[in-house]
């Protein structure tokens, strides 16, 4: 054993009562054993008040006071929203006019039309990428491509262009449609098309110059409805990174265009942490105001929990 150290002596430490100390975790903050025949507001309240039991519900308090307080509330989603069968609840948080605009990427769209019409969607890319099937359904794509036509035409966002063609063609499924449902109620559903990552980009019938300039439009429209998000909420589901980008280039032109946007809540939510949705949803738009939320789970539970948790808070205020 070396000479040189000795075991350090501790009969000098200084202590201070455990009653003086400020902890993190306390027993007010525990969840609550669950009692059979409960409520489902009995089910979050019993929730702990600790990381993300807390932040479930600051989400849905954000979302339910701005809705009764008439602000803005953005639905951003990946398409995998769409592939777990959530279709229902948005369209529902829409029709409540809990939600004021829905954006998605590309490839919302795609799994959003072939909804409408045929009842399913979400090909098993595995088996058809061997043999250069994938993304080949022909329907898709030429429906696409003559509703991204009348965009030019009529010269609409891409979103309203192709949720008015699904009413207009009256399909079979229209009714679990989110761009249909955006076309009947009057509200905003942009798409933002990312050239290259989408299966109808493969198609001769695709017309890029013509989706650019719809989904310029869809950006500029996104944009006006960001002007109005002071003191609403923002919500990121499932997209990785157009949504996030986008959303960071919107609230940067808004603001350059001198529309007050210092206070309101971002909410992220995805399976695993990104970085991009961190960065650009959670942390940097609201650094100067606000707060920002990031919630981990599977979006087929976590989104029904937070709308049927704020359909409960405003129905027990109104």
């Amino acid at each position: 054993m070396s000479q040189t150290f000795k075991p350090i002596d501790l009969s000098r430490v200084k202590t201070y009562p455990l009653s003086d100390r400020k902890s993190k975790v306390s027993t007010t903050d525990f969840a609550k054993a669950w009692q059979k025949g409960s409520s489902f507001k009995d089910f979050l309240d019993s929730l702990p008040g600790i990381l993300a039991g807390s932040d479930i519900k600051a989400v849905i308090s954000s979302i339910a006071t701005a809705f009764q307080e008439k602000k803005t509330i953005v639905f951003a989603m990946g398409a995998h929203v769409i592939k777990v069968g959530l279709n229902p609840v948005v369209i529902d948080l829409m029709d409540r006019g809990i939600v004021t605009a829905v954006a998605m990427n590309g490839a919302g769209i795609i799994h959003d039309l072939e909804l409408a019409m045929s009842g399913q969607t979400s090909e098993d890319v595995a088996t058809s990428i061997g043999n250069g099937t994938f993304g080949m359904a022909q329907e898709t794509c030429d429906f696409l491509s003559d509703a991204i036509h009348q965009a030019a035409k009529k010269s609409t966002g891409l979103g309203e262009a192709v949720g008015l063609s699904i009413i207009e063609k009256n399909l079979p499924f229209s009714d679990k449609s989110i761009l249909a449902a955006g076309a009947r109620l009057g509200l905003p559903v942009t798409v933002h098309v990312a050239i290259g990552t989408d299966t109808i980009h493969m198609h001769p019938g695709f017309d890029p110059e013509v989706t650019g300039a719809a989904t310029h439009r869809d950006f500029r429209t996104i944009a006006s409805v960001i002007a109005t998000l002071e003191k609403g909420v923002y919500l990121n589901v499932g997209s990785a990174v157009i949504l996030p980008e986008v959303f960071l280039k919107a609230i940067t032109l808004v603001r350059n265009l001198g529309h007050n946007l210092e206070n309101f809540t971002t909410v992220n939510m995805d399976f695993i942490r990104h970085y991009r949705p961190m960065t650009n949803v959670v942390n940097r738009p609201t650094a100067v105001g606000g707060q920002g939320f990031n919630l981990t789970g599977h979006h087929e539970i976590m989104l029904p929990l937070i709308a049927a948790g704020v359909i409960e808070q405003i129905s027990n205020t109104m």
